[in-house]
């Protein structure tokens, strides 16, 4: 095996490194702030690796591995996720001092599995990668270890084993119809040109999409969500909702554009059918919510939902012709992650200071909690699409990819589902800072210096890509021009 591949595989590899330093530095140091310090610098190893890779398109062991700019554009953003959960995560990991070693080192574990997603071009690659990735996440959702931490670990295990087997069983059926599970070669040994015109790899394709549809929460596997995220510690929620999604979207995006890019305009049905129905679930749901981590959950249903829109323009092509809407996926999914992240890391900082996930609770935080109301605020202008922050021009861009694919129905769908989600995000806007609290006025604690820092930097991020989005943009076209079909 030459030794060029595993320079290719480096940033995983040095990943996993890190991983087993943290533990080390967790038996050796009894300051465990030192512990999340070197756990979050860890990443800049990889990170560097990562970088050097850049300008390099190639493909190592037997071709099951990929690097081009389109897996770096998600090793990026997987790594960047992962460096602001460990920040946002030193005064939540208070409660579990004596096991921060083990979770810094999950957290880096998951990661590994997710950035592998991103860069393997082969089925049984793929399911390897998940399942390294998911069952990390499962650990860290029962990391509390307290009664809704164990039943929505618990949850997530079996649900989490059933996309599996469904994804599994998909992808036997596709190897049984093409003899292979390599992507080029499916590609090469599709027996039709339609999907319909082949029951079995119908069956195939669409229990894979099911399969994915779990990684990204969307429907039909999206009713994990709202007991995970709200059982689970909120970094751990803030980690699935961002890196698992992107890296999901990644996987998807490889598998339908250059394994079935041929039967293209049969999968665009399917996605557009995910799309509205994960829009509309998310978001009338999420309507009725007292929890704002549940509400964060649902909200995030629905955002899978409009990222699906920008799938189905990308499928919505004549064979052999070139993908549409893929950047504004891209894009919309760099966006999302300032977003949502700055979304969480406001709720941790809040919760901190009131005690408390109920949206009733929030009254008055525009008085109490000035700083905290005002960049939660900003996020959920953002999650709303509202100018001028980056969620305007990600919707933007997004549906701008659907028109040009012929697409009008679905993306006015999206847009009426926008006009719905604004109800409920606006109606924590309008009880932080148009309510009185329900108790009197109280000093509150301060947030953590690395917990400011992270949440700062998330929002910070949301306005200037809203101001300026055309270097996300730039970055999102160059990541696709070295999308290898």
């Amino acid at each position: 095996m030459p030794i060029r591949d595993f320079y290719l595989l480096s940033p995983e590899i040095s990943m996993v490194g890190m991983a087993i330093l943290v533990i080390i530095a967790d038996l050796v140091f009894a300051k465990k702030g030192i512990v999340a310090t070197i756990a979050f610098l860890s990443l800049g190893l990889p990170l560097g690796f990562a970088v050097s890779l850049w300008d390099v398109q190639e493909r190592g062991f037997n071709d099951f591995l990929v690097v081009d700019r389109f897996s770096l554009f998600f090793k990026f953003l997987i790594l960047g996720v992962a460096g602001a959960v460990i920040l946002a995560s030193q005064d939540p990991a208070k409660s579990f001092r004596r096991r921060q070693g083990e979770f810094y080192s999950l957290i880096l574990l998951s990661t590994t599995g997710l950035m592998l997603m991103a860069a393997t071009r082969e089925l049984m690659t793929i399911y390897l990668s998940l399942e390294l990735s998911t069952l990390s996440a499962i650990a860290l959702v029962a990391f509390s270890k307290d009664k809704p931490s164990t039943e929505s670990a618990v949850k997530y295990l079996v649900l989490s084993g059933i996309s599996s087997a469904v994804m599994l069983y998909g992808m036997a059926m596709v190897f049984g119809t093409t003899g292979a599970t390599d992507l080029d070669a499916i590609a090469d040994n599709l027996p039709v040109t339609r999907l319909l015109d082949s029951p079995a790899l119908l069956v195939g394709v669409v229990f894979m999409a099911a399969g994915f549809a779990f990684k990204i929460s969307s429907f039909p596997f999206q009713m994990w969500v709202p007991d995970v995220y709200q059982g689970a510690p909120v970094p751990v929620a803030a980690f699935l909702s961002v890196a698992s999604k992107a890296a999901g979207f990644a996987v998807i995006l490889r598998v339908f554009n250059s394994a079935f890019g041929d039967v293209s305009l049969d999968w665009s049905m399917l996605f557009a059918f995910l799309a509205v129905l994960s829009m509309s679930i998310g978001n009338l749901v999420a309507i009725l919510q007292s929890d704002i981590r549940r509400l964060l959950a649902y909200s995030t249903i629905a955002h899978a939902g409009y990222m699906i829109i920008g799938l189905a323009a990308v499928a919505a092509r004549t064979p052999g012709g070139d993908a549409i809407g893929t950047e504004g996926v891209l894009f919309y999914l760099a966006g999302y992650a300032f977003t949502n992240l700055g979304a969480f890391f406001a709720v941790i900082a809040i919760a901190n200071k009131i005690n408390t996930y109920r949206i009733d609770d929030y009254r008055g935080l525009g008085r109490r909690a000035p700083a905290d109301a005002a960049l939660l605020t900003i996020c959920l202008l953002s999650l709303t699409g509202i100018p001028p922050t980056v969620g305007f021009w990600a919707k933007i861009y997004l549906f701008n990819g659907a028109v040009e694919a012929n697409l009008l129905w679905l993306v006015i769908a999206g847009a009426i589902n926008s006009v719905v989600s604004a109800y409920f995000y606006l109606r924590i806007i309008k009880v932080m800072y148009m309510e009185r609290p329900a108790a009197e006025e109280e000093d509150l604690p301060e947030s953590s210096p690395s917990l400011a820092l992270a949440l700062i930097v998330a929002t910070a991020g949301v306005l200037f890509f809203g101001v300026a989005p055309a270097f996300l943009l730039d970055f999102a076209l160059r990541a696709t021009s070295g999308f290898s079909n």
